[in-house]
């Protein structure tokens, strides 16, 4: 984010924002006040005007992931009335590109971290319940429900991790559509009867 060099006032969003773009590039350590500050065009007297500290932002950045990775996807999906077009539309979002996943992969590296682990295992169940919802309301039986839509997160959360710590094992953008393919292909075959 550039500087806000003709900016009056921040917001607590426009914090939290630029907390979660740094926490993307740089992990949970990144999201520091001055470096902020900086990047924000602001002073520190702006981010206290705001937060009481650190602390106070890390929750924001953590509320902002956890409204605009999880909450505004599920409800952008919501907009699609036939159960298997929302699938297929979530695994077309989740698995064509990894990249926005950094934001993920900064949260879960920090898993141990006590704010961080909290709201990490809230979205975590909030995603898996999700799409176990909707294969069973495409006709999933209900005790795989849970187990198909835990499979297919922990598929996804590999494939976030390897691209980030070995990009060159993972398929270009031609085989990751493939990949892609053959995961929709997959959700083809366990969704028809």
């Amino acid at each position: 984010m550039p500087p806000t060099s003709r900016r009056t006032s921040l917001t607590p969003e426009d914090w939290s924002e630029a907390g979660l773009l740094a926490m993307a590039e740089g992990g949970l350590g990144a999201v520091r006040v001055e470096p902020l500050a900086q990047r924000l065009g602001a002073t520190k007297g702006s981010f206290y005007w705001h937060f009481a500290d650190r602390a106070a932002l890390v929750d924001a950045v953590l509320e902002r992931w956890e409204a605009v990775a999880t909450e505004q996807v599920i409800a952008d999906l919501e907009a699609e009335a036939d159960p298997r077009r929302r699938l297929r539309s979530l695994f077309a979002l989740t698995f064509a590109d990894p990249t926005p996943g950094a934001q993920d992969l900064a949260v879960l590296a920090a898993a141990a971290h006590p704010q961080v682990a909290l709201v990490l295992e809230r979205v975590t169940r909030r995603r898996v319940d999700y799409m176990a919802a909707v294969l069973a309301e495409v006709g999933v039986a209900g005790h795989a429900c849970r187990a198909r839509a835990l499979q297919a997160y922990v598929l996804w959360i590999g494939l976030l991790q390897m691209t980030s710590a070995v990009p060159q094992v993972v398929p270009g953008e031609t085989p990751r559509a493939k990949l892609l393919e053959a995961v929709l292909e997959g959700l083809e075959r366990l969704l028809d009867p």
